[in-house]
């Protein structure tokens, strides 16, 4: 709701009350008066500068949250939603049959099968992903359906695997596409792979912290060549065995043959349904659209189901187009090549007009595309994986800086984050594609068994409400099956190689969540201790309310919602200072971050709520005999904000003196700083720099985290 204390910070707009709550407090200041002149509060320093221009030409200027159209602006059509969401269902062509068509040796003839498979297995989740949205409306995936659903532990769980699997999302993807690139560059130009990479994610964090919206719109046209490319080759490649299309018949019919007389059924089976899992990371990006529906168009479940029918169909088409021409053009691995570029060089290799070489040109132009969707793939990355932050932050298994949102709308801390760990992984793991994918398919479907368990659970308690409950629950029972049997087969296959990794790190991160949830649920009980000890303090009302005077002392109060820990601070002031104030004026700010960023309403109602709070304040010091009012601002970052409503009250009231309180620990640790904003000494800094006096009362917390 409000500003609170130390422990969160925001950017709002400042308002005083009675008067327009978005109207800026005017200069009244003389403009003759050179000791007036001295001592004005200025925040130019904060205002202007090189740093600033430079941040505006890189991100873009700052949003407006006043402006009604805000939120049209920063949101996506279904056709946007699919080029920044879908890229990364699609993009997983390059590298899911790829890695299936491998696992399957010399027994060729069971891609048909293979085939079937995956768009089968594509359209099933996503059909019931389809089904989740409509329960879910203000998004969240996999996290929010687990912890609703089935409970917060296993949501936590769904949410560290998320996250593991959106930073692989990035590695994976730029990963991939530089293998595209380098697969027709000469090999000893493989030094320049990784820190390409490198570059190439500084890249898209520097687009992504302009905005979601910015950053679609300009990688629009990449993910159009990919479609157009892969459709000359899928249409091409398909159409042009036409007329042997009976033999190819023939010898996958023979291949079946012998395959039973040799290995049995159980034996292709098991030769089938290896293949099968190690082609998982071709479903890797269903997962995305119900993690982003925030950034949706309105009708918001509308816009997403359509935006994944997009995905379902572009991928299960490309997918199994692609297997199926590996198996037209009989295509084999080659050392340093990727099947998809042994394949294009198979369809358009040989090529030729009037002497040019136009098949190279095409082959080469269609991998750079492929590379090229790849890089936009990662976009699913830096847009929901600081979404599934965000909501752990919400509810506090990740530190509450995360739900914070920069002055251009995006979730900075979590874009940064996720750049970050990117780059690491592709450090540690030299880039490698085997090692990536094998990481990143385990958690993708930990993520997917767990929504569909949920779902199963849903629709079973609700069976006495719903009479089709039957009907709606089987696709997620089949979902589940799917889903289960992969994951497993998948630990079970890459466990020693590589997969135990990706077990150790979101183990790892369970384990922190749990650690950060621990803290703030202690602290939280020990300021509801407070709240219990002043919220109900029996005080009369006051038989006249006192007026405000302004050259009266004042006393400025920095508050969040109402409770304890206000109280505190105004019962301090007055214990401090007997009969010194005669004021006391109350300043809030109403929280806007990525949790909450749905729409005008909501920031309506953030307002409103407040006010309220503000309001309560006011009545408790008039109780006190205090003449009192507030001032409050809406926004995202409360530094800058608080900063300008005080020089606002400076302005009205010369004899003010200002204060916040802020949480002190027994025993002091690192962490603390980071798991709680150091935001009232950041206001306190810029208030004594313009001359204002202010202070920091201590609220103290007994024994949190000693143990």
């Amino acid at each position: 709701m409000g500003w609170f204390h130390n422990d969160q910070h925001y950017n709002m707009d400042s308002t005083t009350k009675p008067s327009d709550p978005f109207d800026k407090p005017q200069d009244s200041s003389s403009d003759n008066d050179p000791l007036s002149k001295l001592q004005q509060p200025s925040s130019s320093q904060y205002s202007g500068g090189f740093g600033r221009i430079f941040k505006q030409t890189m991100l873009g200027k700052p949003r407006n949250l006043k402006d009604p159209n805000v939120f049209h602006a920063i949101s996506l059509i279904a056709f946007l939603a699919w080029v920044g969401l879908g890229a990364d269902g699609l993009s997983s062509s390059a590298y899911g049959p790829d890695e299936s068509f491998r696992a399957l040796g010399t027994n060729t003839y069971l891609a048909v099968a293979l085939m079937v498979a995956t768009a089968f297995t594509v359209f099933i989740i996503s059909y019931s992903y389809s089904k989740l949205i409509e329960h879910f409306p203000s998004g969240g995936g996999g996290y929010v359906v687990a912890s609703s659903l089935i409970g917060p532990k296993f949501g936590v769980i769904s949410g560290s695997a998320l996250l593991v699997d959106y930073v692989l999302t990035i590695t994976v993807s730029i990963a991939a596409g530089a293998d595209q690139i380098f697969s027709v560059l000469p090999h000893e130009w493989t030094v320049w792979k990784v820190p390409i990479e490198t570059v190439t994610i500084i890249i898209l964090l520097l687009m992504n912290l302009r905005g979601v919206k910015e950053s679609v719109t300009i990688l629009t046209p990449i993910f159009l060549i990919f479609l157009l490319t892969h459709g000359i080759l899928l249409f091409g490649g398909i159409f042009s065995h036409v007329p042997v299309m009976g033999e190819v018949t023939k010898e996958v019919s023979t291949g079946f043959s012998t395959g039973l007389s040799t290995l049995g059924v159980m034996g292709m089976f098991m030769i089938f349904i290896r293949a099968y899992s190690m082609g998982a990371g071709t479903y890797t990006g269903i997962e995305a659209v119900s993690n982003g529906l925030q950034i949706m168009r309105e009708p918001k479940v509308h816009t997403a189901r359509k935006t994944m029918l997009y995905m379902s169909i572009s991928l299960a088409v490309t997918a199994g187009g692609i297997m199926l021409c590996y198996l037209l053009f009989k295509v084999v691995p080659v050392q340093g090549k990727t099947m998809n570029a042994v394949l294009l060089e198979a369809f358009a290799g040989n090529w030729m007009i009037g002497g040019f070489a136009v098949g190279k040109f095409f082959v080469w132009f269609t991998l750079a595309a492929e590379a090229a969707l790849l890089f936009v793939a990662a976009q699913a990355g830096f847009i929901d994986g600081p979404r599934v932050m965000a909501n752990m932050a919400g509810d506090s298994w990740l530190p509450h800086r995360f739900t914070s949102l920069s002055d251009r709308l995006t979730m900075q801390n979590g874009v940064i984050i996720m750049a970050a760990a990117a780059i690491a992984i592709l450090f540690i793991t030299g880039g490698n594609i085997t090692t990536l994918v094998l990481m990143y398919s385990i958690n993708v479907f930990a993520t997917f068994s767990l929504t569909q368990i949920g779902m199963v659970r849903f629709w079973y308690k609700g069976r006495h409400e719903h009479r089709d409950w039957s009907r709606k629950i089987l696709i997620h029972i089949i979902g589940l099956i799917l889903c289960l049997s992969i994951l497993i087969i998948n630990v079970f296959e890459k466990f020693l190689v590589g997969g135990w990794i990706t077990v150790v790190v979101t183990l790892a991160l369970i384990l922190m969540c749990y650690w950060i949830r621990n803290h703030y649920d202690e602290v939280k009980s020990k300021v509801k201790q407070l709240d219990d000890m002043l919220g109900n303090i029996p005080i009369p009302d006051a038989e006249t309310i006192p007026v405000l005077k302004n050259n009266a002392p004042t006393a400025v109060m920095l508050v969040g919602g109402y409770g304890g820990l206000g109280l505190h601070t105004l019962l301090s002031i007055q214990r401090l200072f007997p009969n010194n104030f005669k004021n006391v004026i109350f300043v809030s700010v109403g929280v806007i971050d990525s949790v909450k960023l749905k729409g005008a309403a909501e920031v309506e109602h953030i307002k409103s709520d407040t006010e309220h709070a503000l309001s309560q304040y006011v009545d408790m010091a008039h109780k006190l005999g205090f003449a009192s009012e507030y001032r409050f601002g809406l926004g995202i970052e409360v530094v800058d904000e608080v900063h300008n409503i005080c020089v606002g009250i400076a302005r009205d009231y010369p004899r003010s003196i200002y204060f916040a309180s802020k949480l002190i620990f027994e025993r002091e640790r690192w962490y603390q700083r980071f798991l709680h904003n150091e935001t009232a000494n950041q206001i306190q800094r810029r208030l004594q720099f313009d001359g204002l006096n202010s202070m920091i009362l201590p609220v103290r917390i007994f024994d949190v985290g000693t143990t």
